[in-house]
């Protein structure tokens, strides 16, 4: 197996490369930027390519024409669905429909591509009240989820119509070290270690699952060697949990109360009150959860200690990049 991994600089995606050297599967990356040593967790020789998938696409494909992958894993993306209700939404489309469309319309005749996998989002099944299967209708409720849930229909039809050999992978939240520092984990270790007040949207009430990326890179290779193509498969813990008991397990993880790194503020736009997933498709292949969230926090207060003059000084707001 030689596997592309596509939105390469992406944390999940440099997790997934370590992942697959442990496991001597050969790999490579592309993506449009490096980044700074803390965000940059390799602990190997990571064959890395930094070109724009949308203003570089010819470029790309000339990079899978040479290295002939048959697995392509897709985690690029335009994240963070706050953002996604400015006046800047036409850039999530152009990213996770349109460009993505480009991509595997290419891929399609290239019979070297045995399988391409898609890293979805547990946003499409907007807020639930019970654990979200894959045969639910899907209810995006941001414009960045109607534009992952639009490429995963468009995937789906692919699969149906002319047989495209796509498997789609939704994940809960994810996390792990080298996160950008404006993810909520993260963000409220940097708070607490540098002593600054954390902004809590909404009080913290919503809820959301949280998942160690390594677990997440295990669910991709589960899918990968026992899935059945043309599947989805959703990939979370059991429970949600509020954003509060999060930021609170941080901070009890920093040795500080809780209360001393809060500050209430009002809900951001769009917020939904849950995500939640069922993942009974994918454990009956044999995955389950291997990294608690109480483990997985201490490892990134870890992460941030160690790269504390980076970590701690820096902005932790949330910057569109195109």
């Amino acid at each position: 197996m030689k596997v592309a991994i596509l939105g390469g600089g992406n944390v999940y995606a440099v997790n997934f490369a370590n992942h697959l050297h442990k496991l001597g599967i050969k790999h490579f990356g592309i993506g449009r930027s490096k980044k700074t040593p803390a965000f940059w967790q390799v602990d190997h020789h990571y064959p890395y390519h930094a070109l724009h998938l949308i203003d570089h696409l010819q470029a790309y494909l000339a990079i899978l024409d040479t290295e002939l992958p048959d697995v392509v894993v897709n985690f690029a993306a335009q994240g963070e669905g706050a953002a996604s209700f400015t006046a800047d939404s036409r850039w999530f489309y152009r990213t996770n429909t349109l460009g993505l469309v480009d991509l595997v319309e290419n891929l399609r005749t290239r019979d070297y591509m045995k399988r391409f996998v898609q890293i979805g989002s547990s946003e499409v099944y907007g807020s639930v009240d019970s654990p979200s299967k894959e045969t639910d209708c899907i209810k995006p409720s941001s414009p960045y989820a109607v534009s992952k849930a639009a490429f995963d229909q468009h995937l789906e039809i692919m699969h149906r119509i002319s047989g495209f050999p796509m498997n789609i992978v939704r994940p809960s939240n994810a996390y792990c070290p080298g996160q950008q520092a404006h993810r909520i984990i993260p963000k409220a270790i940097i708070c607490a270690l540098a002593g600054q007040k954390l902004k809590l949207q909404g009080g913290g009430k919503a809820e959301k699952s949280y998942l160690h990326a390594t677990d997440l890179s295990a669910a991709i290779m589960t899918v990968l060697t026992k899935g059945e193509i043309g599947k989805v498969y959703n990939c979370g813990p059991e429970s949600p949990l509020s954003i509060r008991a999060i930021v609170m397990a941080c901070a009890a993880a920093c040795g500080i109360d809780y209360r001393d790194l809060i500050e209430d503020a009002p809900d951001r736009v769009g917020q939904d009150s849950r995500y939640w997933l069922d993942s009974s498709r994918l454990k009956d292949l044999g995955w389950h959860q291997s990294i608690g969230i109480i483990t997985g926090i201490a490892e990134m207060v870890e992460w941030v200690k160690r790269n504390k003059e980076e970590l701690l000084s820096m902005d932790t707001t949330f910057k569109l990049r195109p």
